[in-house]
C-alpha cells in the first residue's frame, strides 16, 4: 500500500451568464468531470499551484479569492496508486480573456486520447453534485449549488 499524499488544487468559477466552469477529462481509460486544477508541485503555494495549472490547461489568467473547501475525510485515490487525495477548492475570479474554446456537450474532445481534456459551461440551475465524477467534487458541487 502506498502511504502517500496527492494534494490536489481545483478552481471554481461561477457565471451568473454561463453557469459553472468543469473540464471533462479522459483519463487512463475513464471519463471524469472535474473542476480545473490539478496537482500541487513540491515547492509550491496552493495558489499558486492553481495559478499555474490554469494557466497551463486554459490559457487564463485568474486570481484566487475565497477559500472554499478542503477535504476532511480519508479519500484513496481514483486512479489505483493507493495514494491519500487531499484536495482543496478555492473560488477564482478571470482576469484576462478566455482563449479556449467550450464545449456544448460532455467528452466532446478533438481527439481522443489519454489526457484529453475539454472545457464546457454547465448551467447553475442545472448543476448538482451528479454534474461531476468525482466523491471529493461532489461534496463541493453541493456547496455550489446549496
Amino acid at each position: 500500500m502506498n502511504h502517500s499524499f496527492n494534494v490536489r488544487v481545483y478552481g471554481i468559477l461561477v457565471s451568473a451568464e454561463h453557469g459553472v466552469l468543469v473540464s471533462d477529462e479522459f483519463i487512463r481509460g475513464g471519463y471524469f468531470t472535474k473542476f480545473p486544477g490539478g496537482g500541487l508541485e513540491y515547492g509550491e503555494g496552493t495558489r499558486e499551484c492553481l495559478i499555474r495549472e490554469w494557466k497551463e490547461e486554459l490559457n487564463q489568467d485568474i486570481e484566487v479569492t475565497d477559500h472554499l473547501y478542503t477535504t476532511d475525510f480519508f479519500q484513496v485515490s481514483a486512479f489505483g496508486d493507493g495514494r491519500q487525495i487531499i484536495s482543496i477548492y478555492y473560488r477564482v475570479k478571470i482576469v484576462s480573456p478566455f482563449t479556449v474554446s467550450f464545449r456544448d456537450r460532455p467528452f466532446d474532445f478533438e481527439v481522443l486520447v489519454d489526457q484529453a481534456q475539454a472545457f464546457r459551461w454547465i448551467p447553475l440551475a442545472a448543476f448538482s453534485a451528479e454534474s461531476v465524477t468525482l466523491p471529493i467534487d461532489k461534496i463541493v458541487a453541493g456547496l455550489i449549488s446549496a
